[in-house]
């Protein structure tokens, strides 16, 4: 009986160990900046189209435009794609003077399927660069230039951030906090130790060429994750642009629970169905970067993985008492402490505009509040294009 329970232990705690060692060295190697990717001193940046996909969002996007237009640089100009909207963003769009697509196709719906319809757009006359931001996104002059000027030969990804709102309900500030670890601290950590990052939706740019071969047309609501994916898999490994900076809306709670459906939903299936084959090829080839970039895929969004650590270790203990070995749980919860170390450095560095001292506390209340959203996730995947309440 010992025997088997020990046995039962370490098949348990594999997973929960590589998963959770991988969160914890990705978040410590992110916690120092990333250099700034080198450029040319003076150099004027390359002719770009700032894409914009946007589905009915006639009341934010004359804003967003207002706030986007005087930043622009030279040779830079901006193409919104209204997808299948029933209201007035096409108008709103043209008012503000940008150049408008319409887009009808109730029968494949999704920022993908704008992308493409854009692509078929911009083909007789193609820009040396191609940039997506979304509807509600800001940036500023500075980071236009350094994405436009990364993306000459490789797709570029910048630090896509959601606005600090330390006023909001606690539960957003913890998933706005959550949104600064995927999104600046571990794409830090992956471009040390990969030498690329996963693509995030909004701040992304990309080489004409690259962005005309790119299998767009998808209704995947993850289809950023996807198309970095298979970039990196032709070499094309997207770069971390760390010296340029988009933010995005925040939400309310209700619709940061449906950005978090979303996104979680969209990324838990990518992983069940590419982390395992990445992982593998990686070994097959003795690509280390490669091989870390697998595993970061299998690591499972922060909140999933303390739930399944926690659980992990309640069974952990339950084995014990029948005789297994005190190792794997020792082991496992000696790497969760490490992680929460971790998260704890990254708040006091980089996470205190996101995240107030009270909001922080209540963090275990914000891994109960997320239980139902997984447990509707076993149950369906969500798909087609959501939008969050703003």
């Amino acid at each position: 009986m010992q025997v088997i329970a020990t046995i039962a232990a370490v098949m348990l705690a594999i997973p929960l160990v590589l998963m959770t060692a991988t969160f914890a060295v990705e978040v410590i190697a992110g916690l120092r900046a990333a250099p700034s990717t080198p450029l040319a001193d003076g150099a004027p940046p390359p002719a770009t189209v700032i894409v914009m996909p946007a589905h009915d969002e006639g009341t934010i996007i004359a804003g967003t435009l207002a706030r986007l237009l005087p930043e622009l640089p030279p040779a830079c100009r901006v193409l919104v794609v209204a997808d299948n909207c029933e209201d007035d963003t096409a108008a709103a769009a043209e008012r503000a003077g940008v150049e408008v697509l319409r887009r009808n196709d109730p029968a494949r719906r999704g920022k993908g399927y704008a992308l493409a319809h854009a692509r078929d757009h911009l083909a007789a006359a193609p820009p040396a660069v191609v940039m997506v931001l979304d509807a509600d996104g800001a940036t500023d002059r500075d980071s236009l230039v350094a994405m436009a000027r990364a993306a000459s030969q490789r797709p570029v990804q910048a630090v896509n951030l959601l606005s600090p709102d330390l006023s909001a309900a606690p539960m957003v500030q913890v998933s706005n906090f959550a949104f600064v670890i995927k999104n600046l601290v571990r794409q830090r950590g992956l471009w040390r130790l990969a030498g690329r990052v996963n693509l995030t939706g909004t701040g992304m740019a990309f080489p004409w060429p690259v962005f005309r071969d790119a299998g767009l047309a998808t209704a995947d609501i993850v289809e950023d994750l996807a198309l970095g994916l298979e970039l990196a898999r032709r070499g094309l490994l997207p770069r971390f642009a760390a010296d340029a900076t988009v933010w995005s809306a925040a939400s309310s709670a209700e619709g940061t629970l449906k950005q978090r459906t979303r996104w979680e939903g969209g990324f838990i299936a990518t992983s069940r169905t590419r982390a395992l084959p990445a992982i593998g090829a990686a070994l097959r080839a003795r690509d280390p970067r490669a091989l870390w970039a697998g595993l970061s895929l299998a690591v499972p969004p922060l909140t999933l993985l303390l739930l399944l650590d926690g659980a992990g270790l309640a069974v952990l203990g339950l084995l014990m008492l029948a005789g297994a070995s005190a190792a794997p749980a020792a082991l496992l919860g000696g790497l969760l402490a490490l992680s929460l170390a971790a998260l704890v450095v990254a708040w006091m560095r980089v996470g205190r505009p996101f995240l107030s001292g009270g909001a922080a506390a209540r963090l275990p209340l914000y891994v109960l509040w997320k239980i139902p959203l997984y447990l509707g996730l076993a149950r369906k995947r969500p798909t087609g294009w959501l939008r969050a309440g703003r």
